[in-house]
């Protein structure tokens, strides 16, 4: 055991020009990717201009035929609650020339940087939950999601610079005119909820209420990274417990925060959105989104690892339990799913069902609604049924990322809809943008995990994930 724990101590991870190369590869991939989709985006011109009216004209009839008898009183204001949804597009084309394709830029930015701000925190979530439970399994892996967390800061910068960019844009609610009682555009319902986002300002002016609070999470979040990692690595080089006290009191502060935080920025910056929409478990349904993709990308980054011939302290038994996460996360993503689906198909209120009749019957989103649900259920729920199957390298490499980009189709059906109507889709554009996220988080995740000693040789609770056998 001395010889194994030499070896825990001298272990560091390298990140090895081969691998450097190939996140670049995929870097200039997405950048060829993204340029062509903008090239062959900007040549068809505005060859789908009008093709969101008869979209929601088109939804407005479906909800005719779900709604009941005794709506139909409802269902004329469900017309009007669409073409409110859809008023969003009317506002931008006056702000860009109607360019669909500098649309589907800032649209897909701004999924982007919500997906990939999930994986940051995930890194720092999944983290502080170990400490909490004061869990020994993990001790192994944790500078993986720790490394994760450093994409925390960047993401936040991100946030605000493309909420000042065009935010106008991708928030229905940021146009003065709806708050003017005078107004032909003045919306009642959006009036109603403008203290959430203006306060203690004026409606329709600067959202003070709104960018105090992406402040304040992404600097609390990024405070608790930098806190419980600087205990991490004091642990290092001091061999008693008292970082790993102060991680755990720390870990425990940051769960009740960020069980508060993570449903509100749910609702600030996905949710508002569809201004006219709201759901009371998104909270809930983000978080399992971002949750069950977090540990994807962590068990994913260890099965390399491990192929790479680093984690040695890590074996079967370790990968076995992050599957076994995977895998009953899966399940729980699709509860909350089905939960939030099934209340608003049974209550059947116009102004609740338009956001899925939007998602389920129009062309653009329809087979991403139906794919998200195979990609993030019914693959991972067959493929990891077996117990050999989650303790499988190969396995793992193979389902991990089936999730990630399920997940990711599943965040692109939340944000585009509500931003492009019905002119939105997956092509080139969307893509190569996504390749470009993914290859910059890699680098920063493996260039984070490489400054650090990958394991915590002095962490109280090693010799116990060095015997985890399950």
């Amino acid at each position: 055991m001395a010889h194994h724990q030499t070896v825990v101590a001298d272990e560091q991870f390298e990140f090895r020009s081969e691998t450097r190369n190939k996140l670049f590869m995929l870097l200039g991939a997405g950048v060829l990717l993204f340029v062509a989709g903008i090239f062959f985006a900007m040549r068809s011109g505005n060859a789908n201009e009008g093709h969101g009216e008869g979209g929601h004209h088109a939804a407005v009839e479906t909800s005719k035929l779900v709604a009941s008898t005794d709506q139909e009183p409802q269902v004329g204001d469900n017309k009007e609650v669409i073409e409110d949804h859809g008023e969003a597009a009317g506002h931008e084309g006056g702000h860009d020339g109607g360019k669909a394709w500098l649309k589907r830029i800032k649209s897909s930015l701004w999924m982007n940087n919500v997906f990939f701000t999930g994986l940051g925190i995930i890194g720092l979530f999944f983290v502080a939950i170990q400490y909490a439970a004061q869990a020994g399994w993990s001790t192994g892996l944790l500078r993986i999601p720790l490394a994760m967390g450093n994409w925390i800061p960047i993401a936040g910068v991100l946030m605000l610079v493309l909420y000042f960019a065009f935010g106008h844009d991708i928030f229905h609610w940021t146009h003065l005119d709806l708050y003017d009682a005078k107004s032909a555009d003045f919306d009642k319902l959006i009036n109603k909820k403008a203290p959430f986002f203006f306060w203690p300002g004026s409606p329709g002016a600067f959202p003070i209420f709104f960018l105090f609070r992406m402040v304040l999470f992404f600097g609390m979040w990024y405070w608790f990274y930098k806190m419980i990692r600087n205990n991490m690595l004091a642990e290092d080089l001091d061999p008693s417990t008292i970082y790993w006290f102060k991680n755990r009191t720390i870990s425990a502060w940051f769960l009740i925060f960020f069980a508060i935080s993570s449903s509100v920025c749910a609702w600030d910056w996905v949710m508002s959105i569809d201004t006219h929409w709201f759901s009371t478990m998104f909270g809930w349904y983000m978080f399992a989104s971002w949750w069950v993709c977090g540990l994807a990308m962590i068990t994913l980054i260890a099965a390399h690892l491990k192929s790479a011939g680093f984690l040695k302290v890590v074996n079967s038994n370790h990968l076995h339990d992050l599957g076994k996460f995977i895998f009953a996360f899966s399940i729980f993503w699709t509860y909350i799913w089905f939960g939030q689906f099934l209340l608003i198909y049974y209550a059947n209120i116009p102004e609740e069902t338009v956001y899925f009749i939007e998602r389920m019957t129009t062309s653009p989103y329809s087979w991403i609604f139906y794919a998200s649900l195979i990609l993030n259920f019914v693959l991972p729920f067959l493929l990891f049924m077996t117990r050999d199957a989650k303790r499988q390298i190969s396995t793992l490499k193979l389902v991990c990322p089936i999730v990630i980009v399920g997940q990711w189709l599943n965040f692109f059906n939340m944000v585009t809809p509500g931003v492009m109507q019905l002119n939105g889709g997956i092509g080139l554009l969307e893509i190569g943008l996504g390749l470009v996220f993914m290859a910059v988080f890699l680098i920063v995740v493996l260039t984070g995990l490489a400054k650090v000693p990958l394991i915590g040789k002095n962490h109280p609770m090693l010799q116990e994930s060095l015997h985890h056998h399950i």
